[in-house]
This record gives structure tokens, sequence and C-alpha cells, in this order.
């Protein structure tokens, strides 16, 4: 590959005027230079953790358009959330400028199906319009299609669920599922996913694994449709590749074709979502579909310093490894870990909100810089009552998804209707909100009527015969729902999104609804704003859309940022709660990992089988930290209201002992003790003068 002179070393500099001090790659490393100007053929960079890795896509990216030639239009760079590609989107535009980007698709893995089911709908049998179900609608239908078998108990319905979900993921048909069913309960699970799949067709939907599965189904069996858009997409980038499932890998394997115009960045030491269908062995599998694959590893770390990263490296070391790295940093030394052991999860929570409290007088630390994490949710209950009577701000991440609020469900039912009329399940939600006195027996009858016709409930309303099935009344109501729909349809497709919206909410008369529905004005009042937020929100992404965007094409958009990003965002000056999971591809000045002990962490459902997933969790939690890092562990714990003796956990022992100061109930140094008082003393003076 030919060097480009200092032209490159320019284009391939970091500003410091655009991207916070703690993020900048001054100076590229001999590494990141060699992942981002190779381009000879399939390309595995193994990035570790705070190596710059986004900074070696986005780079990349600039590379092949300045110095391949390349249009942005045939280049695709896909990762797993929306706010990662927002990142990667903006490094670019800053690298190349706005004018040099058009056409180049910056996304996650689900914008990309999105976007080829939407070219392909008639390959794929979908008619214009069609609707994207989320996980309640989806467990709705399932619901539904399993009532009619007769009852099952919820935690059996949720494993088909989940089994049908995990078949999706798995880049399997129902077809496949059927002939390899090995019990009963596979093979209904199998006969379900069939039925499932015939009755989204039905509605003219699909669900989330489908924005996946559905695109790499038709590439495998459509040549015609691959080379469109193998033409379309001539270099492929793909960011935290060892998250990826069986689907996404066909997805990109068929993609990416003979040309091998690939590069991929992943951190087997990372890949901690198996439990949702991500495979680590679709790393190694690289090298078995592309033996020319070229392997740079990103070993020097930007963020930590160096007892984290040594520690990070012990326990790592622990697991077997397809490629060896090894984390290093030129960021000192730094402190030792410190590790806090308890009494009792209560007494674990005040220690930690105690230290935390002495590190942000102490040293004027904004409370953001702090995250507590731990293994599972239940264990935030106890640091959010310490932090509260401490009146410490803190952000909980995994709380309720705007998109779950009951009155935007009802919105956005309302509207997928109006796009896709055979959307059953948002017209079971939209039909009596507000209340028009269709009843659970009217709904049945309805239900047994246009499955009869075969048609939709929505389109069954307008048929003749309705009355004989359900009686004139109830039938009289229904036609004229239907009427009103369809006028409100035609009113949509004829002015801006947002007018529909606001008309239609008028036409219902929404807000009185949400008045009587509600326990008292106030929550009313939070439920209005909720809805003028749904508002100001369509409006936004009305304003950024393509010119001419339909109503349909933003309820997509507004779809796949609720089934991607079920957190808000929160950039207030709060201290972090938030699991390890949660925690990925974050990072902190200073970290708080919580439960280091036997069945926390590792987890007693993983100890048997998983142990090798559960060590890279706690590998995910040590390397979120940038400066201090603190692990805690309790003597016993309540478990189903009994204490319970709890065992330090096994990671605690694989970490260097040379690095750690291990602290008991009290802190040992008297000038530590007297300076955590004067700390507790200058907050409480703080909060005396808010008073």
């Amino acid at each position: 590959m030919p060097e480009h002179g200092q032209h490159l070393g320019a284009l391939l500099q970091w500003r410091a005027s655009t991207v916070p001090q703690r993020s900048l790659v001054f100076q590229l490393n001999s590494a990141q230079r060699a992942a981002i100007t190779y381009v000879d053929g399939p390309l595995l960079v193994l990035a570790g953790a705070g190596s710059g890795k986004t900074g070696v896509i986005t780079q990349k990216i600039a590379h092949l358009i300045r110095h391949q030639d390349l249009a942005p239009g045939a280049i695709a760079a896909v990762t797993f959330t929306n706010k990662a590609a927002r990142e990667m989107k903006q490094r670019v535009k800053r690298l190349l400028g706005g004018d040099e980007l058009q056409g180049l698709r910056v996304c996650t893995f689900h914008t990309l199906g999105l976007e080829i089911i939407r070219r392909e709908h008639r390959r794929l049998g979908y008619r214009p319009g069609f609707t994207i179900f989320d996980a309640q609608d989806s467990a709705a239908l399932l619901h539904e299609l399993l009532r009619r078998d007769g009852p099952l108990a919820d935690d059996q319905e949720q494993r088909l669920r989940w089994q049908i979900s995990h078949w999706k993921n798995q880049f399997r048909t129902p077809e496949q599922a059927l002939a390899g069913a090995t019990d009963a309960m596979e093979q209904r699970a199998a006969q379900l996913y069939l039925r499932y799949n015939e009755a989204l067709k039905t509605y003219n939907a699909v669900d989330f694994d489908d924005l996946i599965s559905q695109p790499a189904l038709l590439f495998d069996a459509d040549a015609e449709a691959l080379g469109a858009w193998r033409e379309r997409i001539r270099y492929l980038l793909v960011d935290e590749y060892q998250d990826t499932n069986a689907a996404q890998y066909q997805l990109v394997r068929l993609l990416v074709g003979p040309r091998r115009g690939l590069t991929v960045v992943g951190d087997d030491d990372q890949s901690i979502y198996a439990w949702r269908g991500a495979r680590p062995d679709n790393l190694p599998r690289l090298a078995a579909d592309f033996p020319e694959l070229k392997v740079i590893k990103l070993e020097e770390n930007y963020r930590s310093t160096g007892r984290i990263l040594r520690a990070a490296n012990a326990l790592i070391a622990n697991n077997p490894h397809l490629y060896d790295k090894r984390l290093w940093s030129r960021l000192g030394v730094g402190e030792p870990i410190r590790v806090l052991t308890c009494r009792d999860g209560d007494h674990e929570a005040e220690r930690t909100v105690s230290q935390l409290l002495h590190h942000h007088h102490r040293h004027n630390i904004p409370y953001r810089e702090f995250a507590i994490l731990y293994r599972g949710n239940h264990q935030s209950r106890a640091f959010e009552r310490v932090l509260r009577e401490h009146r410490i701000p803190y952000h909980l991440s995994g709380g309720l998804s705007f998109f779950e609020r009951t009155e935007i469900k009802d919105l956005m039912a309302y509207l997928r209707l109006l796009v896709n009329p055979n959307d059953d399940a948002a017209f079971l939600r939209a039909v009596n909100t507000p209340r028009r006195g269709v009843g659970p027996g009217t709904v049945e009858k309805l239900t047994r009527f246009a499955a009869a016709q075969g048609i939709g409930l929505l389109g069954a309303c307008e048929r003749i015969g309705l009355a004989q099935a359900l009686g004139a009344r109830s039938a009289n109501g229904l036609r004229a729902f239907a009427q009103w729909l369809q006028r409100s349809g035609e009113h949509a497709a004829g002015c801006d999104p947002v007018s529909a919206v606001r008309t239609l909410i008028r036409d219902i008369d929404y807000e009185q609804w949400l008045h009587q529905q509600s326990g008292d004005p106030e929550a009313a009042r939070r439920r209005l704003e909720n809805v003028a937020e749904f508002l100001d929100w369509l409006a936004r992404l009305a304003r950024h859309a393509d010119a001419g965007a339909s109503l349909s094409d933003l309820l997509a958009q507004m779809a796949l940022r609720d089934l991607l990003e079920r957190e808000q965002e929160d950039d207030a000056n709060a201290v972090h709660l938030m699991t390890l999971h949660a925690a990925k591809g974050l990072e902190f000045e200073h970290v708080y990992l919580a439960g280091m002990e036997e069945d926390l962490l590792p987890h007693r459902n993983s100890i048997d089988g998983a142990i090798e997933e559960e060590r890279r969790l706690a590998y995910v939690g040590i390397t979120r930290a940038r400066r201090t890092l603190t692990l805690t562990l309790a003597a016993r714990r309540k478990r189903y209201g009994q204490w319970v003796a709890c065992d330090p956990s096994r990671f605690l022992a694989e970490l260097p002992d040379e690095d750690l100061v291990w602290e008991g109930r009290e802190p040992a140094d008297p000038e530590e003790r007297k300076e955590r008082g004067q700390a507790h003393l200058a907050h409480l003076r703080s909060l005396l003068a808010e008073e």
C-alpha cells in the first residue's frame, strides 16, 4: 500500500478543538496507521478496550474516500447502537466536511436491514408501508396464536418466544427448525414459528429480528438482488464484530462477496452478549471464510492507568484465546485498586457512597465522572437509597423507555394503522382507546369473521356480512371507526405528518381521555407533556428527514430508535448506576464495581457453563475505569428473605495481588478517616445552604 506522506498524516490527525481531551489520539501509532491504510484484502482489527477503534473506523472511511477514490455511497459502516453510529458520523464529518459525505452509510445493522427490506419489499413478499413490531407486539401476536391451541404458563410462552427469536438470529427458517426439532417442545415451537411468520406476512409486518434475517435470507436465495447490493456497497466496515449473531455474520459474508472489501473491528475479550445470540466464534470463522485475512492488533490503551490494565490483562489471561493481546498504556502506573470488604449489601452501599463523596469534595470531581456498576439490576436498590439520603444526583440506566409509556403506545397504534391497515396489533389497541364499546366478545367475533374472510381486522370492519356475525350495533360502530380512519389516512397523505397527528389527537379527544384515565390532574399533565414531546420529536425527525419523507418513513425511524435505544441519554451531573452489560462502550474517571462475590459475579446461573463470558463481563467492568477502580464485596446478602453467607469472587484471586489494597470495615489511615468526616460535613453544609 503506497504512503501518502504529509497529506495522509494531516488527514489522520485528531482535532483537539472538537474532541474531548481524554478521547484524543494526537499521533497515530503504527498499528492504527496500518489498519487505516490496508485495503488489499479483508482485515480484522483486534481492538482492545480503549485502543481508539472508533477513530480507526472513521479515519479509514476518510482514507477510502480521499485516497482510494471510493464514492461515499459505495461505503457502509455498521455498528450496534444509534449512539455509536452518531459518534462515527460526527467524527467522519469533522475529518471530511459534509460536502464529501453524500450517500455514505454509517448506521446500525438494523437500519441497514430496514433499508434493504424497503428497497426489496416486493421480492420479500411485503407491501409498501410495512410495520415494525416491537417486543410487546410480537408477544401479543404469539400469545394470540398460542391461545387458540390452549393456555400455557407464562414461563412456557416466554421460552417459546425466546426460541423463535434464537432461530431467527441463528439464520434458521421455520422449516429448518421443524426438521431439526429434537423433542415435543421444540416441535411445538417450530410449528408456532411457522404460523407466527405467516401471521406477520398477513399483517404486512416484520419484527426486530427480521430486519437482519430477512435480508440475509433474500441474499442467500436471490443472486440478482445480492449482485445489486454488492454494487451499491463496495466496501463494508463493521464495528463490535464480536457481538454479531449468525444472521448478521451471513449478511456480512454475502454482501462482501469476492471483492473482499471488508474491515471488521472487534475484541473477543469483550464478547458479553451470548444470551441474546452473539457468537464470539464469528471472529475465528473469519479466518476460515477469508483465508487471506490480515489481523492487526491495537494494544495501546489511551484510557486507563497501568495498574488497571495489569489487572484486566491478568484476569482475561485465564480465558482461551485464538489471538493473544496485552493492553498497555503511557498514562503511568496509577493508584492501587481498592477492594472494600463489607458486612452486607447495605454496608456496601454506605461505604461506596462515602468514598465517592470523599473523592467528590477532596478533588472537586463532578458527579458525572463516577459510575457504580453491578451484575444485576436488583443490586441498584441499596445504592439508590443511600444516594437519595445524601441527596446526591444519580442516573439509573434501564428505566422505562419513552416509547413504552401508555400514551405514546396509544398514539403509535393509530399512526401504524394509518400507514398499514393490516396491522392487527395496532387495531386492537386503537379501537378501544378511547373506548368505543368494543368488548372482548366483539373482538373475538370480529377475529373469527376476519380469519374466515382471510383479511385483517380493519378490513373486516367494512365487509358485507359483518352485521350478521356481530350484530347491527357493533358492526355499525366498527364501520364508523374504519371510515373515520380511512379519512384520516387520506388527510395524512395530503399534509405534513405533524399536522396529521395533531388533527388525529384532536379528533379522538385524546386530552379528555387522558384526564379521565389518570389518577389525578398532575398525572394527566405529565402524560400530556409526553404527548407534546412526542409531537416535538416527530417534528424534528421530519425536519431532518429526506425531502418528501412520508409518515411511514418517520414511523420506521421512530420504531428503530425505540428498539435500539431503550435508555434515555442523560448528560446531567449525576452519578451513573448501571449493569455491566449496559456499561460496555462507556468510560468513567472513577468506577466502583459492586458485588464481587461467587453467585453474583460470576452469576450462579453461569458458573457451570458460561464462566468465560462472566470473566469477560468482569473484564469489561474493570476497563471502564480511567483513573481509579474500587471493587466491593459483602460477607452476606439476603436471598429470598434469608441471610446467606457470600464467598469472594474467584475473579479476585486472578488479579495481581501487588496492585490491590484490601480494606476492612473502617479506613486504616486515621488521616483518611478525618478527611472522610470533613467531606461529609462539607456535603451537609452545602445541602443546608440550598434550603
